[in-house]
């Protein structure tokens, strides 16, 4: 069994593949660990009482994948073969990896708006999801950037912790569909920005993290300043799929398009989990959970494999 990815989809199909038998290698890609790496407190994971930190969490779940006999590979696959069993990639260090199925646990990555002040400010005020870290701004004024339906449903989200919510576009209109507009301007602790670009995340110093946002006016050029200690950048994502085009086959949005209800995707014997295939709910625990079913279909794809070879021989 391979698996490209190293986050809580990766690992969770790792340990449930090395327990299963099917002796899984795991090639850790790019980022080892995840977005997960990137994250701070984490109050949402079931099973711990207390406030964890998204590294340790990893490195938790690393070291039981490896306690359970998975075999972890430092490398990034560059090319893939996906036209025959067993699957054939090949990694950025030359070495060639084969399995009798494949599991894509790539992950997604936020995009974000550029900005040395963004960068500086991760964790600090500023972030990528209102699900994993709005609970950390109750009763406080927080700014939502973005026009699609991922800003609005933040917009939305956020009221359950914040009477104060603002969103800003840089444009006169919204990308999102109807309904969730229709929500939000009906919305009395929302208000709406128009044609606005964040210039500069404000840092207050010390321990302060984010006081304000430095805006422009995309129309008249004029430059203002919104107070706020929560910026939530929800301009999309991009998910870890360039590896597969041509290969397997992929929504609108470029993520991996699998069966529903399952991980199977459109060749048999590669499975995909995580938020490589996942752009609604992203979160840690339901790509723990879709790593699970990954192992579980790769392990029953198998069996029946073994099945057919065995009926044909009997032939």
């Amino acid at each position: 069994m391979l698996i490209l990815g190293s986050g809580p989809a990766g690992l969770s199909a790792a340990i449930y593949g090395a327990r299963a038998g099917m002796k899984p290698i795991l090639v850790q890609g790019i980022q080892p660990g995840g977005q997960l790496m990137t994250t701070t407190d984490v109050e949402n994971y079931p099973g711990f009482a207390d406030v964890i930190q998204g590294p340790w969490l990893m490195e938790q779940m690393q070291k039981q994948a490896e306690h359970v006999g998975t075999q972890l590979m430092w490398d990034t696959v560059v090319e893939v073969d996906l036209t025959r069993r067993p699957f054939r990639l090949i990694g950025d260090s030359g070495d060639v990896y084969e399995g009798d199925v494949l599991v894509i646990a790539t992950g997604a990555q936020a995009k974000w708006l550029g900005l040395p002040s963004e960068d500086a400010m991760k964790g600090k005020g500023v972030s990528a999801c209102a699900t994993c870290d709005g609970f950390f701004y109750r009763g406080k004024k927080v700014a939502v950037i973005g026009g699609g339906n991922t800003a609005v449903e933040e917009a939305l989200y956020l009221t359950n912790h914040s009477d104060n919510v603002t969103l800003i576009h840089r444009r006169d209109s919204l990308r999102a569909e109807r309904i969730l507009q229709e929500r939000l301007f009906a919305h009395p602790n929302i208000t709406v920005l128009w044609n606005k670009e964040v210039r500069e995340f404000v840092d207050g110093g010390g321990t302060a993290g984010l006081v304000a946002l430095d805006l422009e006016d995309t129309v008249t050029g004029e430059h203002s300043r919104l107070e706020v200690e929560g910026g939530f950048v929800a301009i999309g994502h991009h998910p870890a799929t360039e590896l597969f085009r041509g290969h397997l086959e992929l929504d609108e949005d470029h993520y991996l398009k699998v069966e529903t209800g399952s991980t199977r995707t459109s060749v048999p014997g590669v499975f995909a989990c995580g938020d490589v295939m996942d752009k609604t709910y992203r979160q840690a625990v339901t790509a723990a959970g879709t790593g699970c079913m990954a192992a579980l279909d790769a392990e029953r794809f198998l069996a029946e494999a073994d099945f057919e070879k065995m009926a044909e021989a009997a032939e």
